[in-house]
């Protein structure tokens, strides 16, 4: 029944998503122009919780664990493993008061409406994976952005999406930018689990009624560990709660 559910509900679920996707295109552009950053950053707020709620569709059960370690006044850098697209407004939305930032491929500010747009004016570094000094400087700008404005960071060391949902071997130097730019920022685990199962078979059809979780862990002070000790440290913890 799970699988003939998958197949009959993917359709709406994709269109459901690229509606809103598209959709919030304009009400960003008109948000922005009339009314301001914050208007604009309260309808990415809402296009975030919209796009969530789309996996009900797909009958997924969503949970929301650690909301209480969510520190307060200090800029955040948000760790996170990496399972699919899905992760970005879960992320935008649970970490929503920080107005959090991504650091994202340059090649998503073109051509993806609501999350070009939103990339480009939410001051995200825009990183050129060819480029390595071109990235150390975006980054090491966005760490010095959130340690001025208590804003979030979020980066997935992983580098790329993990299809299974094993944990891949984290990168340190986007971390120790960051960290280098933003001195006294917390570092925040956040741990998703259940993405990947829905996209077992691909983007069709796309598994109906798994389980999603997502997770923040206790904040992590940087200055207890050196900077080569650090990235493990989150690592492991992160791969503890997946397994």
């Amino acid at each position: 029944m799970k699988k003939v559910l998958g197949f009959l509900l993917t359709p709406v679920f994709q269109l459901y998503m690229i509606a809103l996707i598209i959709g919030f295109y304009p009400v960003q552009v008109i948000a922005l122009k009339l009314f301001g950053e914050h208007a604009r950053r309260r309808s990415v707020d809402l296009l975030n919780i919209m796009l969530l709620r789309g996996l009900w569709i797909m009958g997924a059960r969503v949970r929301y664990l650690g909301l209480e370690n969510l520190p307060k006044d200090r800029p955040v850098i948000v760790v996170a493993n990496h399972q699919s697209m899905y992760d970005i407004p879960a992320i935008g939305w649970i970490f929503r008061d920080y107005y959090p930032k991504f650091i994202a491929k340059i090649e998503l500010s073109k051509n993806m409406f609501s999350i070009s747009y939103n990339l480009k004016h939410g001051q995200s570094a825009l990183i050129d994976r060819a480029n390595g000094s071109q990235s150390v400087r975006e980054i090491l700008k966005l760490g010095k952005l959130i340690e001025k404005n208590n804003y979030a960071a979020c980066i997935f060391p992983e580098g790329t999406r993990s299809k299974d949902g094993q944990l891949k071997p984290f990168m340190s130097a986007g971390i120790q930018t960051l960290l280098r730019g933003a001195p006294s920022a917390v570092i925040v685990p956040f741990v998703i689990s259940g993405h990947h199962k829905i996209l077992k078979n691909g983007n069709f059809p796309l598994q109906f009624g798994e389980k999603v979780t997502y997770q923040i862990l206790k904040p992590v002070e940087p200055c207890n560990y050196s900077s080569d000790e650090i990235t493990g440290y989150l690592e492991k913890v992160i791969e503890e709660q997946l397994q």
